[in-house]
């Protein structure tokens, strides 16, 4: 199965948290950090925006490996390590 394939699947369950940009998932990828506002390009500050509300939601992604992809759901930031 693709990363994009777990991506989708994992996006299909319930989060895990919620802030006020990002809705947060589990995926056997890693965390999923989904954009609740459409975007047509990542931006840097969508970055920097989930690494603070990660805390929110007790998550410490400061040290992890991050990309991001486009989900039929959206504009998502995965954290892995």
């Amino acid at each position: 199965m693709s990363t994009q394939e777990l991506l989708e699947d994992s996006l299909k369950e319930p989060a895990i948290g919620q802030t006020s940009t990002f809705h947060w998932h589990a995926t056997p990828i890693g965390i999923a950090a989904l954009c609740k506002k459409e975007m047509s390009e990542p931006l840097k500050t969508s970055y920097e925006d989930a690494l603070k509300e990660g805390l929110e939601v007790g998550l410490d992604l400061s040290r992890e490996e991050r990309e991001s992809h486009y989900s039929k759901k959206g504009f998502v930031i995965l954290f892995y390590s």
